[in-house]
């Protein structure tokens, strides 16, 4: 059986985003282009450590906060 995509809202950086398809938060910070090495992520109020970026799954409702850092000088 396979499973049809997803379609719902979350909360990203206090504005309200639709997630279609993958539910994975890898698949975010791509559509995001977004480069995981640089970044910070929190979801309802929980800093996720990067190795455990892989193993979460985006809910409907979930309120994720994106911290990219940018290097100058």
């Amino acid at each position: 059986m396979s499973e049809s995509p997803s379609r719902f809202a979350i909360q990203l950086n206090g504005e309200q985003y639709t997630i279609e398809g993958d539910a994975g938060l890898p698949a975010l910070l791509e559509r995001l282009k977004m480069r995981r090495g640089r970044v910070a992520v929190e979801i309802n109020r929980a800093v996720i450590p990067r190795a455990q970026y892989d193993a979460v799954r985006l809910k409907p409702g979930d309120t994720v906060e994106i911290i990219n850092f940018v290097g100058g000088g």
